[in-house]
């Protein structure tokens, strides 16, 4: 039977664009996000008591992917589309019902006038997400120390080097004093190879919107040079 699911609030997210952005929550720690809530949500006190717990989970949709289809079986693209395996063996978005899950920490909740906004770091989301449910993490259930991560184990995190033009290092400085943390935040960012695994062996320069910017950068060996970041 059909359900009918209300949309709770919306993500105002330092991610513009959809590359770029990490294949899961925390891994770039100093991105910054806001998830609004929408009437009648926004009141006080469906927080209650929220701000004593450090993270959350979000429960969110996929709306680039509405309408687009699934697929049974999904190819990891850090395992460099080498290998299958079912949808529900990932996180992957093209899913029967595109729902995505996300684990953030809690910076602050803050009222203004109408508006509600609980303020998170290191979230993986698109700019625009519907969100569609939270919960508190819980550590004593949460956490689970000796579970298995399946396909996950196979790959081996390699961070490339990061480093800034002469002109993306000006530019950086002067957005420093918008975003405080923004050249953390893209050198967390790029150290985590994005690329399609067909693009692993091309060179060419990438870019993404990120905050109120057009970053670039180009990759060649080990090493990430940011090339601009440009106001936009």
């Amino acid at each position: 039977m059909p359900y009918t699911i209300d949309e709770i609030g919306i993500v105002h997210s330092c991610y513009k664009d959809k590359f770029a952005i990490p294949r899961q929550a925390r891994l770039v720690t100093a991105a910054t996000a806001s998830i609004e809530l929408f009437p009648p949500y926004n009141e006080i006190e469906a927080v209650r008591g929220l701000e004593d717990f450090s993270h959350l989970w979000i429960s969110f949709i996929f709306h680039r992917h509405v309408g687009k289809g699934w697929s049974p079986t999904v190819s990891p693209p850090r395992l460099d589309g080498k290998q299958k395996f079912g949808v529900f063996a990932t996180r992957a978005s093209f899913r029967p019902n595109p729902i995505g899950l996300s684990l953030v920490e809690i910076d602050s909740i803050e009222q203004k006038g109408s508006q509600l906004f609980i303020h998170i770091k290191g979230a993986d989301l698109l700019d625009k997400t519907p969100v569609i449910d939270i919960k508190p993490y819980v550590p004593y259930s949460d956490s689970i120390a000796d579970a298995k991560g399946g396909f996950t184990n196979q790959i081996k995190e390699q961070l490339f080097e990061v480093v800034f033009s002469p002109e993306a290092d000006k530019e950086c400085e002067q957005a420093s004093q918008k975003y405080l943390h923004i050249r953390q935040f893209i050198q967390q960012l790029l150290a985590i190879d994005h690329r399609p695994y067909y693009f692993k062996n091309i060179e060419k320069n990438y870019s993404s919107r990120v905050y109120d910017y057009d970053l670039s950068w180009r990759i060649q060996g080990q090493q990430v040079e940011v090339i601009r970041l440009s106001l936009i």
